[in-house]
């Protein structure tokens, strides 16, 4: 594991952090999200104010992310456009 350097507080700074996929998204990181997923089992979680309650066994799997290639992108201040390349 090395050391990798990330944008912090609106791109204007940067920190080294540890590249342990714990921190970051993907299917790796699905997997751990799942088995803490079920280690949570019938914990509850408020939601909605403090309204609501909610189990996080209940909680529903993430969605995968839609393919967006050949969609037009807005580019610019929304002045241009050019397709998406995946």
């Amino acid at each position: 594991m090395g050391k990798i350097r990330i944008r912090t507080g609106r791109g204007t700074g940067t920190i080294e952090v540890d590249n342990d996929p714990k921190k970051w998204s993907g299917d790796e990181f699905k997997k751990i999200q799942e088995a803490r997923k079920k280690a949570a089992g019938n914990t509850r979680v408020t939601s909605g104010r403090g309204t609501g309650t909610r189990k996080l066994s209940d909680m529903p799997d993430p969605k995968s992310r839609p393919d967006t290639k050949g969609m037009t992108r807005s580019t610019g201040r929304g002045t241009g456009s050019r397709k998406s390349r995946g």
